[in-house]
């Protein structure tokens, strides 16, 4: 099984799509809910679609037919089972079939078999000892050239030039002559071929084939077996033409052999595809080269499919090319993470449009949505709706609707699934040729007497949200084919959930009495004890994955937020985005009574990671309420928060012998949790600006005598009941009142995104970076566009008010009549000053990127009026700072600690 690396850190990512690991695998990114393999001809397995290997692999290769077995069966009168047969051939040893030859078999097969089976036999028991002696020898030795630049390092090994030319020639030219039976004739001629190939005595191998192969005038696996030699041999002469169209025979006419014939072949131009249409003298094998076009072209497979259907409708290499285009438009309309660039998500229907177009043909293409041009009339009617009756959807603050119709939910265009063209592996040329795969399947499937082409045709029109035509078909399609059934089956699941407007209590009922499979988690039991079967990287996107999502993607629609979430989350999941609203959608639904089965079973399930749930929830509420400076509030809710049992965090474990060990982080007594042991420094301020460096280093206290209130070390109750004693001492007009406000801004600041403890109130174990601490990503309310599916990859926190801080400093400013404090408030003023600054940088309009041919001076241009408009509105502080305070001692050790301000000052 293919594998993907689920990385254990996380790593802030915003509207851009972005592989962390080099080695992910694009194969991983979709659902793959049309099932490739229901093709009937299974050799054709490996030229299904992927991307991550040259060939498809995820098949059982005993799928395909053994040509050259099943030969060898029918040779013996089908005497033998395949397992017997697989044995005799390529397992046996040649002592074992010597032994049956004396007469003296002890191999249980042929002991088991007559004992006239050799007798009967004889010849193709001698062939097989010959063949086995032969075998180990069959490889042609490498050669290198004075542009090489391979190392054989495997260069002892044997090969065809180990054994003796001469000897071996003479051997099996006898051994040819005197077999009587022409299959075991032809397969003497066939090692003669195969040995002159291997020992580069192309010349020879062209003459065997001619004197050995051609006369038994038998053109079956055996034949097909020589060809491949043949060609093999033509390559090495370069008559690359005839070495072409000879691997392009063994291509169509050995099913075991496709992959190697294929790249044997060398397709590379084409002028290698025209010698091949030009010799193409049937339609099976003009049919047979359309194929291998389309296979090496696919931007616009529908023109040579076209082409295969006018020469036979009920080809399998034309269903090959349906399946592949299929899954090609799968994988933008089925991504397993639907990504929102920003230009999307300025073009994007807002949550509080009335109504989207009712035609859902309108949403699969594009999220985009025209303007809405109202007649003089419609503006009219619209007013006195809205006066007298209101919008017939409810929404709520935020714009979300919770009362929407079905034909509004129905259109919107952000209802998954829709084409979504954001995969790397496409290119320009990419285009959704839904429509006209969908009109090529509907008179194919009229054509043809296979379901496949019915179920594919239904299949288009699940992708179109043509959900009732392609539920007619499904139910129309009469078969007894176990993978088409299994298909069916899983569509007419799709078709019903997807098709669903709302999902609403009644339809969670029926998806738990229906569909229980799809959404109720099996335990797996993993063997531990074989290390090379364990699953490092999880399992590939399964159907129940992809109807999760739909679910989610739902919920998120209907502005059910907090199950939305859960669907793709689990509760601890906030910690690292504690975005309020977000925060409160979930509490909803957590404590709302009488929940659905639905509810209890799948969505509820993932609310068990926190421990106390009303102590999480109380304390990002308290969090957020200190990060806005409402410490009584953020009291009240630091109260409730005392058994927190601490930021849910889990330590990852690996050994050889049981495997991933995954145990909940526990906390040492003097260790940060989220809740307790906050320092006194948090009053204080910087020396220098270093997150990695220990407190005692980044972190100065200030003068606290005047405040014995202030704990050396403090849990957020007692940091908000010392604020709320530190704010009334404040509204105070002395000293005293000065050094409170002074600490409360220094408090606010150092708690800030800018601050050493930037942690404190963002649900976070320490300051180390992370998505958290990016200004780019705090101008959008919502990022999330979908779902909130991958929702540790997008910072979504509310932006500091750097307002706050600057404010309680300006009374500290006021009040203080101490020059040199003074100068200290100043300076941390101006360093505020500067995160309003690099909030409005990053909101900030750029209408260029790295594509645009003049990005460099586009973007030395940007920077240098941003850096003016900094200058003339952001850097206020640090002018009163020059102006006023220069001559001051804390202003002169501030330029010896702060480069960036020594700067300034210059």
């Amino acid at each position: 099984m293919k594998k993907y690396i689920l990385s254990l850190a996380v790593v802030s990512l915003f509207y851009t799509k972005s592989d962390a690991c080099a080695w992910s695998d694009p194969d991983y990114e979709y659902f793959n809910l049309f099932t490739q393999s229901i093709i009937k001809d299974k050799s054709y397995l490996p030229f299904l679609l992927n991307y991550s290997a040259r060939f498809y692999s995820e098949y059982n290769p005993a799928l395909i037919p053994d040509d050259n077995l099943e030969t060898w069966k029918r040779f013996f009168n089908n005497q033998l089972s395949h397992a017997d047969a697989q044995n005799l051939v390529y397992k046996m040893s040649m002592a074992d079939l010597n032994a049956l030859k004396s007469g003296k078999p002890t191999n249980p097969l042929l002991q088991k078999l007559s004992t006239g089976f050799y007798q009967k036999y004889h010849e193709a028991i001698d062939y097989l000892i010959e063949a086995k002696y032969l075998e180990p020898y069959m490889s042609i030795n490498y050669i290198e050239s004075d542009s090489s630049f391979y190392y054989d390092r495997d260069a002892n090994r044997k090969n065809a030039t180990s054994l003796d030319y001469n000897k071996t020639i003479a051997a099996l030219h006898s051994l040819y002559n005197a077999a009587k039976n022409p299959e075991i004739k032809q397969r003497y001629g066939y090692q003669l071929v195969r040995f002159n190939h291997y020992t580069r005595n192309y010349d020879s191998a062209l003459k065997a084939f001619k004197t050995y192969i051609e006369p038994v005038k038998l053109k079956g696996s055996v034949y097909f077996m020589a060809l491949d030699q043949l060609a093999g041999a033509q390559r090495g002469l370069e008559m690359n033409s005839d070495a072409n169209w000879n691997f392009f025979q063994v291509f169509m006419n050995r099913r075991d052999h496709k992959e190697a014939a294929f790249v044997s072949m060398k397709l590379s131009d084409t002028a290698s595809f025209s010698n091949i249409m030009k010799r193409a003298g049937t339609n099976e094998e003009k049919n047979m080269a359309y194929f291998l076009l389309g296979y090496e072209d696919f931007n616009n497979p529908i023109s040579i499919m076209e082409k295969m259907y006018d020469i036979n409708p009920d080809s399998e290499i034309l269903k090959v090319m349906a399946v592949r285009s299929i899954n090609e438009l799968e994988r933008n309309y089925l991504p397993t993470y639907y990504y929102a660039s920003d230009a999307a998500q300025q073009s994007s229907v807002k949550k509080d449009n009335n109504t989207a177009s009712k035609d859902s043909s309108a949403e699969q293409a594009s999220p985009e949505v025209k303007e809405e041009k109202l007649s003089f009339w419609q503006k009219i009617v619209r007013f006195f709706k809205n006066l007298f009756g209101g919008s017939k959807s409810d929404k709520t603050a935020d714009g979300k609707k919770f009362d929407q119709s079905d034909d509004e939910l129905f259109s919107n265009p952000d209802r998954i699934p829709f084409y979504n063209r954001t995969a790397y592996y496409y290119d320009e040329n990419t285009k959704d040729y839904l429509d006209d795969l969908e009109k090529f399947t509907e008179k194919t499937k009229e054509k043809s007497k296979d379901e496949y082409w019915q179920i594919a045709n239904a299949y288009l029109k699940f992708l179109k949200k043509d959900y009732k035509g392609s539920s007619e078909i499904l139910n129309d399609i009469k078969t007894t084919n176990p993978e088409y059934l299994e298909e069916i089956k899983r569509m007419k699941v799709l078709n019903d959930i997807v098709s669903q407007p709302k999902i609403d209590a009644d339809y969670e009922d029926h998806l738990m009495k229906d569909y229980a499979e799809y959404f109720v988690e099996k335990e797996v039991k993993k063997d531990t004890a074989n290390t090379n079967d364990y699953d490092y990287y999880g399992q590939a996107p399964s159907t129940a994955d992809f109807l999760k999502d739909v679910i989610a993607n739902r919920y998120f629609l209907q502005g059910e937020d907090g199950k939305s979430f859960l669907m793709n989350n689990k509760l601890s999941d906030l910690q690292y985005n504690p975005n309020s609203s977000l925060v409160k959608s979930v509490e909803e639904f957590y404590r709302k009574p009488n929940k659905t089965q639905f509810e209890q079973q799948i969505i509820a399930k993932n609310m068990d990671s926190v421990g106390n749930i009303d102590a999480f929830f109380n304390n990002i509420y308290g969090d957020r309420a200190m990060r806005l400076a409402n410490f009584e509030k953020a009291k009240s809710y630091y109260e409730k928060a005392k058994s927190f049992n601490g930021i849910p965090r889990v330590n990852y474990e690996w050994t050889e012998k049981e495997g991933q060990k995954i145990t909940p982080k526990q906390y040492t007594p003097a260790e940060y949790d989220g809740f307790k042991n906050i320092p006194s420094l948090v009053f204080g301020h910087n020396v220098w600006e270093s997150f990695q460096s220990a407190e005692n280093e980044s972190m100065k206290a200030e003068d606290y005598s005047g405040f014995p209130f202030i704990k050396n070390n403090m849990d957020k109750l007692d940091l908000a009941n010392t604020l709320i004693q530190l704010k009334k001492i404040g509204n105070g007009t002395d000293e005293k009142a000065a050094k409170a406000n002074q600490l409360i801004g220094n408090l606010l600041y150092n708690t800030s995104i800018l601050g050493y403890y930037r942690q404190l109130f963002v649900m976070d174990v320490d300051n180390s970076n992370g998505g958290k601490y990016d200004f780019w990503n705090t101008d959008k309310k919502n990022p999330y566009k979908y779902y909130y599916k991958n929702f540790m990859d997008r910072s979504y926190i509310e932006p500091d008010n750097f307002d706050l801080s600057i404010g309680y400093y300006q009374k500290a400013l006021k009040l203080s009549n101490n020059k040199e404090e003074k100068a200290r408030i100043l300076f941390q003023m101006a360093s505020a000053e500067q995160g309003k600054y690099y909030q409005y940088e990053a909101k900030a309009p750029k209408d260029f990127d790295y594509s645009d041919p003049k990005w460099s001076e586009k973007e030395d241009a940007r920077q240098k009026e941003m850096d003016n408009l900094r200058n003339q509105k952001y850097r206020t502080y640090f002018a009163q700072l020059k102006a006023q305070y220069s001559d001051t001692q804390t202003t002169k050790d501030l330029m010896g600690s702060c480069s960036y301000f020594s700067y300034f000052m210059r």
